[in-house]
């Protein structure tokens, strides 16, 4: 690192370190998203496991963006081309569109953990998982949710900051999309198998998949 460098590390290490910080998320909440590990604490926390479990992962994403944050400290901002800074707004807002779209597919309340907790207060049993959803978005792609991601990461990108963090969110999502799919076949079996058969992950290249 130069004296005239505004970056608190600069060059390859930033990205290593960055890189490592992402690994210890992912390790992290394939472990507590692990059967083994999920059955134990959802007998110690039990109608608090899902709400538990969405705060740690926020916190641990948080403290991720903040260790990048602050390696990547005084990063210049990218000379984007006017035409190319526009499509990339475009696609970071289309980005936007599917992740609000995809939301909408999903009971927000038990997706957070706080339909569990009422349902506990009030002595009913909340079922942990939703039906497979097939309707909406899910017809044309699978995991809206990772596609919008993906496409607001990367169409935000101004500067090395946003670039690390687009690169290593889309590996990450990656990765969670194949353990995802496990978890899926296993509570969902042939019904998830057939689905998958017709519907593709997030680029909906078969439009619409299912009638």
């Amino acid at each position: 690192m130069t004296g005239d460098d505004p970056s608190v590390i600069s060059g390859v290490a930033a990205h290593l370190i960055y890189a490592l910080a992402w690994l210890t998320f992912g390790l992290g909440h394939s472990l507590l998203a692990s059967e083994g590990l999920t059955a134990g604490l959802r007998s110690r926390l039990g109608a608090f496991y899902r709400l538990t479990y969405n705060l740690f992962a926020a916190a641990h994403l948080a403290l991720v963006w903040l260790v990048g944050a602050w390696l990547f400290a005084g990063a210049p901002a990218y000379d984007r081309p006017p035409l190319l800074a526009a499509a990339m707004t475009g696609g970071a807002i289309a980005g936007l569109v599917v992740l609000a779209v995809g939301l909408t597919g999903y009971d927000l309340g038990r997706f957070a953990g706080t339909t569990q907790i009422r349902h506990h207060l009030i002595g009913l049993q909340a079922c942990e998982h939703e039906p497979l959803r097939m309707d909406g978005i899910h017809r044309f792609i699978r995991h809206p949710l990772y596609a919008g991601a993906v496409l607001v990461l990367w169409g935000r990108i101004a500067d090395d900051f946003d670039l690390a963090t687009a690169a290593w969110a889309s590996l990450y999502f990656f990765v969670g999309t194949l353990f995802e799919e496990r978890r899926l076949l296993r509570l969902y079996g042939e019904e998830y198998a057939e689905y998958r058969r017709r519907v593709p992950a997030v680029v909906p290249w078969r439009g619409r998949a299912l009638p």
